[in-house]
């Protein structure tokens, strides 16, 4: 969330802005279930997140070395998944900042739905709630998009802001700089800025004053939670990323766990905590550390971060949209190659220039292993090579180009494992055209 304390004033006609959230005037749209989103895989994004913080200086802050390393983490995770990826570079301050935009390969590209929230802390601390949770939230719903394989009729892009903390000035670049068509190209903007309140709220941005179209993300956001919690309507004004998007006319929506405003006794009665206590007694604070977080709210908004996307994005899944699996174990030895096939038929043309490869391999150093898709003329596309990482098991999907390729064929997973010791297993794989 934006430096821009509120005054004692300016807090009080904050949270009366907060209303209870009316009954949603029309239902949302209707969409394929979206998944869980496990809480533990957020969580360990958040302890990376921490660790960057702890290994540079304790922060993750503009012009700091532990934002350009919070935005490399992120970037890695999303390249292994088959986003596209790109870095913008600005400058405040006479420092260089970054925010990075990861697209995902297909849907309509005049019709983005956009996802953001801000990746830089502020100079005191960590940054972890303010806003790893944000962060972390969007990363392991982007990265679900990949497990899914999922296909919206809608373009899904997403953005990690940078020099958030000193006046939104990465999301304002990024919308300046957009010229007219693009800008036109984005139907909606959700922002995710804090979302893991240690004494938290639940709150769903106003649409109230916002851009035409804003309505229908409230509701959606709303809808998210119904039976689950209780939410409240709150206005942040302009103190976060949501402001650049709603100032060029793009709808805006989005969660908010809460800042340095005090708990009602209402609000105490109505989502337990401490009533007369802030939302976030940490924010913008050193103690705003991965001990700084409510997991249940964190929980919640992440999966209702899913919800939106899933509801908005149209995910009804395409006719050709064939998938072809081999759940055939297969054991790993050491420093040796093995291969699994699959049999494609009734594919017509080519493969897609974004073909799915699919993968569940257990093992206990993932690094050992080299692997390559290999299409039926012995075209060999390699989607891994050996490294350090020291990670077990590999659950994941990669995006390959055999638009060259013709589909109908045996396709092969070949797999070598290049390193002595350890050991695994193929448990599954598969294509999906």
């Amino acid at each position: 969330m934006s430096f821009k304390r509120t005054t004692p004033l300016a807090s009080a006609l904050l949270l009366a802005t907060a209303l209870l959230s009316p009954p949603a005037a029309t239902a949302a749209p209707s969409a394929s279930a979206a998944p869980d989103i496990p809480l533990a895989n957020v969580q360990a994004h958040l302890n990376s997140l921490q660790t960057i913080a702890n290994n540079n200086g304790g922060n993750r802050a503009h012009g700091r070395p532990g934002y350009r390393a919070s935005v490399d983490y992120v970037k890695a995770k999303l390249d292994a998944v088959g986003y596209t990826t790109s870095i913008q570079q600005f400058t405040h301050g006479g420092a260089t900042g970054y925010n990075l935009i990861a697209d995902w390969p297909g849907g309509d590209a005049n019709n983005v739905l956009m996802l953001g929230g801000h990746l830089d802390s502020v100079n005191a601390g960590p940054g972890i709630n303010d806003n790893g949770t944000g962060s972390a939230g969007i990363l392991e719903v982007a990265l679900t998009v990949a497990r899914e394989n999922l296909k919206p009729q809608k373009h899904l892009r997403f953005g990690w802001w940078g020099a958030e903390e000193l006046g939104l000035i990465g999301s304002t670049y990024y919308v300046n700089q957009l010229p007219a068509a693009e800008k036109s190209k984005i139907k909606a903007y959700l922002n995710f800025d804090m979302t893991g309140s240690p004494n938290p709220g639940y709150f769903v941005y106003s649409a109230s004053g916002q851009p035409s179209g804003s309505v229908q993300l409230q509701q959606t956001l709303e809808a998210g939670f119904s039976g689950k919690v209780a939410t409240e309507l709150t206005s942040v004004g302009g103190r976060s990323d949501h402001a650049a998007f709603a100032r060029a006319g793009i709808p805006i929506g989005g969660l908010f766990t809460g800042a340095e405003v005090t708990k009602t006794a209402a609000q105490a009665s109505k989502w337990g905590g401490q009533s007369g206590v802030a939302f976030d007694r940490c924010y913008h604070r050193s103690c705003d550390t991965t001990g700084n977080i409510d997991n249940t709210a964190l929980d919640r908004m992440t999966d209702v971060i899913a919800y939106a996307l899933w509801t908005l994005a149209g995910t009804g899944t395409p006719p050709d949209g064939k998938k072809f699996t081999n759940d055939d174990d297969l054991t790993l030895p050491d420093q040796a190659t093995t291969e699994s096939s699959i049999t494609v038929s009734g594919v017509s043309g080519n493969a897609p220039s974004a073909l799915v490869l699919g993968v569940d391999i257990t093992h206990t150093y993932r690094g050992d292993l080299v692997i390559d898709l290999v299409a039926p003329d012995g075209t060999a596309f390699r989607v891994k090579n050996s490294g350090n990482d020291s990670g077990d098991n590999l659950v994941t999907t990669y995006t390959v180009n055999a638009s060259g390729e013709a589909a109908d064929g045996v396709w092969k997973l070949r797999i070598r494992d290049a390193g002595p010791q350890d050991v695994g297993k193929l448990n599954s794989w598969y294509l999906q055209f």
